[in-house]
């Protein structure tokens, strides 16, 4: 499971971390919102812990903005106490509050409840560039025009836009579209790349697929 922490406090956010992780738990941190608004919106993570006091955004028009496009559960945190700002969040898409100063014991079962009681659901619309990708409808088109995908194809370009601008390596890419362990004599993953490229990228001026010389592959916003 992993977390994202968006708190301006560091020394705060820093202990988070190390305790969620210490619990068994990914966790990643943020002090701006409109850093961890970014993240957030990555569709990678199974929880927020986020509070409502931010830098660049507050919490209130971040998890306005992150409703539009995910589900994720959002526990706030704040110092204020008051049944108006609770309610607020709540309305807003918050899934559980808690008020600072808070145990950790405290937060850890609310973590528990919420990964328990709320399955994430998927981020299913992907826009980069001209590339829109509807991962529910399995439909994929470029500057308006529809691109035919085979399963494994579209499963590619999923995994790739799941992951944006990260470099995904051959190992983990045949592993999560093939299932399969990796084996250096096989081109499995380059002769996939390949086709994919044909499709979303050879008629277009922007191109999205990156190779990582030696590392893997990527997909980003032009070059």
């Amino acid at each position: 499971m992993r977390i994202l922490i968006v708190e301006d406090e560091i020394k705060a956010a820093q202990y988070l971390k190390e305790a969620l992780m210490q619990s068994g738990y990914q966790a990643e941190s943020s002090h701006d919102g409109i850093d961890g608004l970014f993240l957030a919106q990555s569709g990678t993570f199974d929880l927020i812990i986020l509070d409502v006091m931010l830098p660049g955004i507050d919490g209130w028009s971040f998890i306005g903005r992150l409703r539009e496009r995910s589900q994720v559960p959002v526990l706030f945190l704040t110092a204020k106490d008051a049944v108006a700002d609770r309610v607020k969040g709540l309305e807003l898409g918050a899934d559980d509050y808690l008020v600072k100063p808070f145990s950790y014991a405290e937060l850890l079962a609310r973590v528990r409840t919420l990964l328990r009681r709320n399955p994430v659901r998927q981020q299913e619309i992907f826009e980069l560039a001209d590339l829109q990708v509807d991962a529910l409808k399995r439909r994929a088109t470029r500057g308006g025009q529809r691109i035919d995908l085979t399963n494994k194809e579209f499963a590619l370009l999923h995994l790739l836009l799941q992951h944006k601008g990260e470099v995904m390596s051959r190992s983990q890419i045949a592993s999560q579209v093939w299932d399969m362990n990796f084996d250096s004599d096989t081109n499995v993953v380059d002769v996939a790349i390949r086709r994919l490229r044909a499709k979303i990228d050879d008629d277009f001026t922007v191109k999205l697929i990156q190779t990582v010389r030696g590392m893997g592959y990527r997909i980003e916003d032009g070059f």
